[in-house]
């Protein structure tokens, strides 16, 4: 068994400032339309949400690169951020990039200025 990890944290305010600033280019750029609809349901709380799914998506990145044929395979939106029937988030991945068979956990938190994601990778 080879377990790799990755851990993210970035300012809220700093995924807000891009939402901002470049709109529905930056949300298209780096979400997926589910992950852009479930954001967007938690009015205030939404960059919060964001956040956190830039931070996990930068997580997996940095776990799942030893498993990748080539690192420019994975794309901000290869990877999807979404949240079980129990809200515990999980990642949708296209793995046909990927080398080996893997399963994937991760974990967010925020609060109103930082979000953090965890993603842990086991190999089978």
């Amino acid at each position: 068994m080879n377990i790799t990890c990755g851990t993210d944290i970035i300012e809220v305010e700093r995924i807000k400032k891009g939402i901002e600033k470049f709109g529905e280019k930056f949300l298209n750029e780096i979400y997926t339309k589910k992950e852009i609809e479930y954001c967007e349901g938690k009015n205030e709380a939404k960059y919060e949400h964001y956040a956190a799914r830039f931070a996990a998506k930068e997580a997996i990145f940095k776990a799942i690169s030893p498993y990748l044929q080539n690192k420019y395979d994975i794309t901000w939106k290869n990877m999807e951020i979404l949240n079980n029937k129990q809200g515990r988030p999980y990642a949708n991945i296209n793995k046909d990039k990927i080398r080996d068979n893997i399963e994937i956990d991760i974990s967010l938190a925020h609060i109103k200025e930082y979000a953090i994601a965890n993603c842990t990778i086991n190999k089978k």
